[in-house]
């Protein structure tokens, strides 16, 4: 009887889960839609006002210079992310892509595994068609090329015209993956690659060393891979099969999980594909070749084993946390001020066990050391990578406290917020969005350039 109990919450549990993420995605979808149309009525607007600002505008030849000199701002959005051009006008970053001259904001794949979003960003900035590697492909059962770049977004970086990337979630560990690549020389036909193409790289609740999350919404901790029967994750799976199977054009131009080098469209695979895909015979989901098992501990640590930091690169990490401690016991912080799907989620992990039965993920493990979270990663993975090898770190209160920086070392500052607090709604973040986001533009104008500073660099100092 307590079992069928248990059961009968746990279904009511995925239940209500499934149905405030799918609200949530659908207010999303809504809100972009919105903002779409009223900008086409804005447009219409415009076009029957009289221009009243002919000549006022001044001489932007200086200022375009000016701005070209400037080693661009990359942000790399996370899981489910997307961006410039994707869900018409709304911005992932909550417009703070405005806040600084030049600035990038890639649409990657928003599923897609980490390695697979390395070499998609490499493509998008330098140019050519994505090239995923042979090896990796044939592994993985998915087309070696994927979109083509005809001109890349800054075909110029290399060593003496370096970048600085900002990070959301997974979207830091991308970077990070980048980075080696570009260290490892690992793409074909560039052989010039440095660690140095990358200038600083900031963390904003960056997914370094995995989260309990993912074994809450079904991912299994013996492998790290394999999903339960019954889970939150298994009804996305199925989700994004039926989604890319019936590939309609407007709808993935919208919005597009990434997966379009599996070839899972109806146009490709018929029935039988869908079918197959369903029964986890092939596509992402039966190669392990997306995001969610990157993100595991176990996965994290994988990564992390081939991963450096590398000493003329500046390194800073803002970890959010949304819990605080009550008479020993871990707890959300408050219920105001916590996005209402973050909430319960918050809650569940921060009572987090790891299953008696299997082994820890790393020597030393403890649970009570994952408990502080933000309601999607938990704080311990989002300060500097830590696992399999702590890499150098420095805790700071004020941004200021890391002033003059030291490349090689991973500054961190822990800050009140869940996962999405300085994404997609910035009313909701209020002030201390802008002051996030200040200091971050602010870390890479003034306080990130080499001992030997390059011309962008020198343009700026």
């Amino acid at each position: 009887m307590i079992r069928w109990w248990i059961s009968a919450l746990q279904l009511a549990e995925l239940f209500v889960s499934s149905l405030a993420h799918f609200a949530f995605g659908i207010y999303i979808f809504s809100t972009a839609v919105a903002g779409d149309l009223s900008q086409v009525l804005g447009d219409w607007f415009w076009i029957f006002k009289p221009n009243l600002d002919v000549g006022l505008k001044g001489d932007d030849s200086k200022r375009a210079r000016s701005v070209d000199d400037l080693p661009p701002i990359v942000l790399v959005h996370g899981i489910f992310g997307f961006g410039k051009g994707r869900l018409g006008g709304l911005s992932y970053f909550a417009g703070a892509e405005t806040k600084d001259d030049r600035v990038l904001v890639p649409d990657l794949g928003s599923l897609t595994s980490i390695y697979d979003r390395a070499r998609e960003l490499f493509y998008y900035l330098k140019g050519g068609q994505v090239d995923y590697g042979e090896e990796h492909s044939k592994a993985c059962g998915h087309s070696q090329f994927g979109r083509t770049y005809e001109k890349g977004n800054y075909p110029e970086w290399d060593e003496n015209h370096p970048i600085h990337f900002v990070g959301h979630s997974a979207g830091a560990q991308v970077v990070r993956v980048l980075q080696q690549m570009l260290a490892d020389k690992a793409f074909k036909g560039c052989e010039n690659t440095s660690e140095n193409w990358v200038l600083s790289i900031t963390s904003l609740s960056g997914a370094f060393n995995g989260t309990t999350r993912t074994y809450l919404d079904g991912m299994l901790p013996e492998d790290g891979r394999s999903l339960t029967p019954i889970s939150l994750l298994q009804l996305c799976r199925v989700g994004v099969i039926i989604y890319d199977w019936f590939d309609i054009p407007w709808l993935k131009a919208y919005y597009n999980f990434g997966f379009d080098h599996f070839n899972m469209s109806r146009k490709k695979v018929g029935i039988c594909g869908l079918v197959n895909g369903l029964l986890r015979n092939n596509g992402p989901f039966a190669s392990g070749d997306w995001i969610l098992p990157d993100i595991t501990i176990t996965g994290s640590i994988r990564l992390n084993s081939s991963i450096r930091t590398f000493p003329h690169t500046y390194y800073f990490s803002y970890a959010t946390k949304c819990t605080r401690k009550i008479m020993g016991t871990t707890v959300p912080s408050g219920i105001l001020g916590i996005h209402p799907l973050l909430f319960i989620r918050i809650l569940q992990m921060s009572q987090w066990r790891h299953p008696p039965d299997v082994a820890p993920p790393y020597k030393g493990y403890r649970d009570e050391d994952w408990w502080d979270n933000d309601g999607a990663l938990n704080t311990i993975s989002m300060t500097h990578p830590r696992f399999p090898v702590e890499h150098p770190s420095c805790y700071v209160v004020e941004d200021s406290e890391c002033q003059p920086m030291q490349p090689g070392i991973w500054y961190y500052k822990i800050v009140e917020g869940d996962h999405v607090l300085f994404i997609l709604n910035r009313d909701r973040a209020g002030v201390q969005f802008d002051l996030i986001y200040d200091s971050i533009f602010e870390l890479c104008r003034k306080h990130a350039f080499r001992n030997t500073p390059t011309l962008p660099n020198q343009v700026n100092h």
